[in-house]
């Protein structure tokens, strides 16, 4: 079960990644988690990530690819695994066709006032990063995190200012990427819309009807 959850900032991959892989028992897999996680184990990966980061630039695609792959080859993966924000452009897609094959490709679909509201009031644990959003699902206690107890913060990528420019680069980078994964039947679009709860059951629904035919 190796999928990828495709769709502009702020359309809720991450929190619906986490709770299928849950569902499945299957790891969600973020580049941005791994690079975080193989910088704080001063990895060579890590170590590599973050000279490019220090300089301002992007991590290089082979770079982030070579850290994928020695992500999906850990056991956790042995059933599958979802891919969150990965691939962002044409030529992550067809690298990433070199290290492993992709059974499902979730295209989750919001309004434009949909995510400028679930954005605007996004909470993530300074911790473990645990996601959360004021109106939608709001922490147990103000401020902080149900799973490790940790401040929340808005983070700067997620202030309206810049959320402007993540669309306008998902528009222009990302979003070829859906007829590329239509084209090889792989993709399914899907109505992000609605409560957590709502979206979640719909979600694996859609995810059991199409591995399964």
């Amino acid at each position: 079960m190796r999928m990828i959850f495709l769709g502009p900032p702020g359309v809720g991959k991450g929190t619906h990644a986490q709770e299928a892989g849950e569902h499945y028992g299957i790891p969600k897999i973020s580049t941005g988690d791994i690079l975080r996680e193989e910088i704080k184990n001063d990895s060579e990966l890590g170590k590599k990530a973050q000279e490019y980061m220090n300089a301002g630039g992007l991590v290089p695609d082979d770079l982030i690819i070579e850290t994928l792959k020695s992500r999906i080859s850990r056991d956790d993966c042995i059933e599958g695994f979802i891919l969150d924000g990965f691939p962002r452009t044409l030529e992550q897609a067809e690298a990433l066709e070199s290290i492993s094959e992709i059974e499902l490709v979730v295209n989750f679909n919001l309004s434009y006032g949909g995510i400028m509201q679930r954005l605007g009031g996004r909470l993530t644990c300074r911790k473990c990063e645990a996601i959360y959003h004021v109106k939608n699902n709001p922490p147990k206690r103000e401020g902080l995190c149900d799973l490790c107890s940790s401040e929340l913060y808005v983070r700067e990528d997620q202030k309206p200012e810049v959320i402007e420019t993540r669309l306008k680069t998902y528009e222009r980078e990302t979003k070829p990427l859906i007829d590329y994964y239509r084209k090889k039947n792989l993709l399914v679009d899907f109505n992000a819309e609605g409560e957590v709860k709502d979206v979640s059951e719909r979600l694996i629904k859609l995810i059991d009807k199409n591995l399964n035919q």
